[in-house]
């Protein structure tokens, strides 16, 4: 069945083959031996990636030269691909507008057998009329409409992509909610869950910590979806959500953990100071060893864990990876 086809929901298995043969204008790097070693100490259940590809600065690192953003955003995911440590990417413009099938299918095309890619659900699904988020409101009041949902945004994601979607995530924002409003959104949230199609790797970010309890947690189970560990400013870290959450939260399928930002750090300000994104600017210690210690545990047990690491993390996405990937291969848990 080609890539274009795939309409299964049992997303859980995969078998490896061989790459797509190399096309396009964009070469990759030559490989980092230490790269491809760690890639072999590594568990199989996870996947390292980024939140995008679009990067001339990943020069050397990702891509032979520091091609333009534009000709990269284009034809860059084969290139990217070909990185050992790079078994998945994040699919960030699904948040600004549902994209179609044949869409999906092109990515799907350019990647091999085993690799994964987390979709940004469309953010009208989870920001209520009238708030903005990322400068962006939505036009429309989808908030928590599953036919929408499945309408719109699983049925071209599953066509294009079929085994190789790793996780569709609806990612929340900060809200600021009244304590009537707060209580009343877990049952929201099992009620839109529960109305998906069945099969699908769904996953949950929220930047709202007061959201982080039984409750939550509950929802997630009763929907057979997970809860995205994030590193971000707005959240607790992620010992202390997994603290707070309990392990139904991310017992139900894959799990999502992105790297995001610094505690101390604002995007704007971060893309300032970071930019080409070429460098480890600003390692964070303390956050990449509890992302490590997350990981290791919960590669040992769920079927995969997809680790996304943004540049804003600490300068550079594929350098934060490579050193996150130095401390889960020295815990040995392949």
């Amino acid at each position: 069945m080609s890539a274009r086809k795939r309409s299964q929901f049992d997303l859980f298995g995969s078998t490896p083959g061989e790459f797509p043969p190399a096309q396009g204008r964009v070469l990759p790097a030559t490989v980092d031996p230490e790269s491809q070693s760690l890639r072999e100490q590594l568990p199989m259940s996870l996947y390292l990636g980024t939140s995008s590809w679009a990067f001339p600065g990943w020069a050397g690192t990702v891509y032979r030269e520091p091609y333009p953003s534009s000709v990269l955003s284009r034809d860059g995911l084969r290139a990217y691909a070909q990185h050992p440590l790079l078994r998945t990417v994040g699919v960030d413009r699904t948040f600004y507008a549902p994209i179609g099938a044949s869409a999906f299918a092109a990515y799907a095309d350019t990647v091999p057998a085993d690799f994964r890619f987390l979709v940004k659900a469309h953010a009208a699904l989870t920001t209520p009329k009238g708030m903005r988020v990322s400068g962006h409101s939505p036009d429309s009041d989808h908030f928590l409409d599953a036919e929408y949902a499945a309408r719109h945004v699983i049925e071209p994601t599953m066509q294009g992509l079929g085994d190789k979607l790793g996780i569709l995530l609806f990612q929340f924002p900060p809200m600021s909610l009244s304590r009537t409003r707060l209580e009343a959104l877990p049952s929201q949230l099992t009620a839109f869950l529960s109305s998906l199609p069945r099969g699908v790797p769904f996953g949950v970010e929220v930047r709202t910590p007061e959201l982080l309890g039984a409750a939550y947690a509950e929802a997630l189970r009763a929907g057979g979806a997970t809860h995205c560990f994030t590193v971000h400013p707005s959240m607790p870290s992620v010992h202390e959500q997994a603290a707070q959450l309990g392990a139904s939260a991310w017992q139900h399928g894959p799990v999502a953990v992105r790297w995001m930002l610094r505690p101390d750090q604002q995007y704007e300000a971060a893309r300032e100071a970071y930019a080409p994104f070429d460098q480890l600017s600003a390692p964070d210690l303390s956050s990449r060893a509890e992302v490590a210690a997350l990981v290791a545990e919960l590669a040992a047990t769920q079927p995969r864990v997809i680790v996304i690491a943004n540049n804003k993390a600490e300068g550079s996405a594929p350098l934060t990876l490579r050193e996150l990937a130095r401390l889960v291969a020295s815990r040995g848990t392949r």
